[in-house]
């Protein structure tokens, strides 16, 4: 009857509060709540050396720690393995070509380039967790500030890097193109976004899907035991795309506001 536990239809979220720039000594940072689950996302630019693949691009490296008082699964080393799970779709993810401009991290080709460490904090656990993280991702990297560099050959031809000292004076990342997970829980016969964790317990299988802000579908992932048929994963396709638009909107509408803001903004942090 299209009518969830806590009053939601099938294809609603629960309310996300979204803030960034939350950690001092980052880059860019954010903080996601989604119902009961809680994510901080940190991202710190440090100079490298471009991979021997890429010799011309940067990169981003994942890291993802699940804190003990998220959740008691997490006690001991429960949270490990979730953690390398979540770390391993975000690369998948941003493996897709396009969702973020790597060439613009390259400082020096071979030589030099910007390496961006995402951290990723699991606070609490509320259900649906690939989608707040993935949220968070992309409010971080829009907030991230990456000075900006330049390169000073002498006579000798050694190059020398010097970094802008003008916090003004940066680089930001273009994060129209960072796609979103939406994770559709299948139970019984219809299919659910945003599942708390009770809704998790009834279901059988998931797919996890990453949409772009033009609704075009990057990746795809099944989690979970049970089956899925064809004709039903081709509807919850549909409903990731029209659900994962919507979400990037709403998202990017919240980013552009709190930029608008600038210094004026109050910063409601942790103890809001």
């Amino acid at each position: 009857e299209d009518l969830r536990v806590d009053g939601r239809g099938c294809e609603d979220y629960r309310c996300a509060e979204v803030e960034t720039d939350v950690v001092s000594n980052t880059s860019g940072s954010a903080r996601v709540k989604l119902g009961h689950t809680d994510i901080l996302v940190g991202v710190k630019a440090e100079m490298g050396t471009p991979k021997l693949e890429k010799p011309d691009e940067g990169y981003l490296e994942f890291f993802v720690d699940c804190s003990a008082n998220a959740t008691p699964e997490f006690e001991g080393r429960g949270g490990e393995e979730l953690g390398t799970e979540i770390a391993n779709t975000l690369y998948r993810i941003f493996s897709s070509e396009g969702s973020v401009d790597l060439k613009s991290l390259c400082i020096n080709p071979r030589e030099h380039c910007w390496v961006l460490y995402v951290d990723v904090l699991l606070l609490e656990c509320g259900g649906n967790l690939f989608d707040a993280i993935s949220v968070a991702v992309k409010a971080a990297l829009f907030n991230t500030r990456i000075p900006k560099v330049r390169v000073l050959e002498d006579e000798e031809g050694s190059k020398e890097i010097e970094l802008s000292d003008d916090p003004y004076d940066c680089i930001r990342l273009n994060v129209d193109d960072v796609p979103c997970i939406v994770t559709l829980s299948k139970i019984g016969y219809r299919h659910v976004v945003d599942a708390t964790l009770q809704e998790e317990a009834c279901s059988l299988a998931s797919l996890l899907i990453s949409v772009t802000s033009k609704g075009a579908l990057t990746c795809m992932k099944k989690v979970g035991k049970g089956s899925l048929d064809p004709e039903s994963i081709f509807e919850m396709m549909e409903t990731g795309k029209r659900v994962g638009k919507s979400l990037h909107t709403s998202l990017q509408k919240i980013l552009n506001e709190e930029e608008s803001l600038g210094t004026t903004r109050q910063k409601v942090g942790f103890l809001g």
